[in-house]
């Protein structure tokens, strides 16, 4: 949409700021996700959730975490740990009081949620997706959220040099020895648009072998478009059996 990828899942649509084939991970972005320079509020975010049959094979990386703001005493996020809050901890060295830190509070003036233990709706709660499965703020009563992951080694530069967004790792269900040939010619895995047949994307076409047998396609297609202008209609037909255009 507008040359800008998006991805579409039960808890709503993010873009794609990044895809790491190498590490399998994806990086999302929400709009109304708070970051460093702004706090986001009245439960708009996305938050994030995936249908049960894709939870096998994605799922937000271990090094995420996901700030909640502005939760309610009574969130069931608390269920179990009155007053205590148990589940709010910090994720590979980020968590509240560094994200505190941050110009965006200051503006806001984040006393005004109220204290850690007070009856007041919570400030922030850090935790990891582990913990709860789903990041849904209308279900646990949140105002808000952000989202950040670390690259190691951690920056030590504090909350405003976070990699912020939401970095989700993803794995290939299908044929490894299908996908090993075609990243070997230098293509992608994939899948075509049933969401069942494996191809190899190899830049404009696709094969349903490997790139080599795309070039090799290609050249013989040229060669006997050639023949046909040389030599004319006698020339032989082609019927492409292992390629197809590439489709977004």
């Amino acid at each position: 949409m507008n040359d800008v990828l998006m991805f579409h899942i039960s808890s709503g649509s993010y873009r794609v700021l990044d895809i790491d084939y190498a590490y399998q991970a994806l990086t999302l972005n929400d709009p109304h996700m708070s970051t460093c320079d702004a706090i986001m509020l009245g439960g708009k975010g996305n938050g994030f959730a995936v249908e049960t049959w894709r939870s096998p094979y994605m799922t937000p990386a271990a090094d995420n975490v996901f700030l909640l703001i502005g939760c309610s005493a009574q969130s069931p996020l608390f269920e179990g740990f009155p007053g205590k809050h148990l589940p709010c901890r910090n994720v590979s060295g980020m968590g509240c009081e560094e994200y505190y830190g941050c110009p965006a509070w200051d503006m806001l003036g984040h006393k005004s949620f109220g204290s850690m233990s007070g009856p007041g709706p919570l400030e922030c709660c850090a935790l990891s997706f582990d913990s709860i499965k789903t990041i849904n703020l209308s279900k646990l009563e949140c105002e808000g959220y952000s989202s950040a992951y670390s690259l190691a080694p951690l920056r030590v530069d504090g909350p405003s040099g976070w990699s912020y967004g939401i970095r989700v790792k993803y794995s290939v269900q299908g044929n490894d020895e299908f996908c090993r040939a075609c990243e070997a010619t230098g293509g992608t895995c994939g899948y075509g648009t049933d969401g069942i047949r494996q191809l190899c994307m190899c830049g404009t076409s696709n094969s349903t072998s490997n790139c080599d047998s795309s070039k090799q396609r290609f050249s013989f297609i040229c060669s006997v478009l050639l023949n046909f202008f040389l030599l004319g209609p006698e020339s032989p037909v082609i019927t492409a059996h292992d390629e197809e255009p590439n489709s977004f």
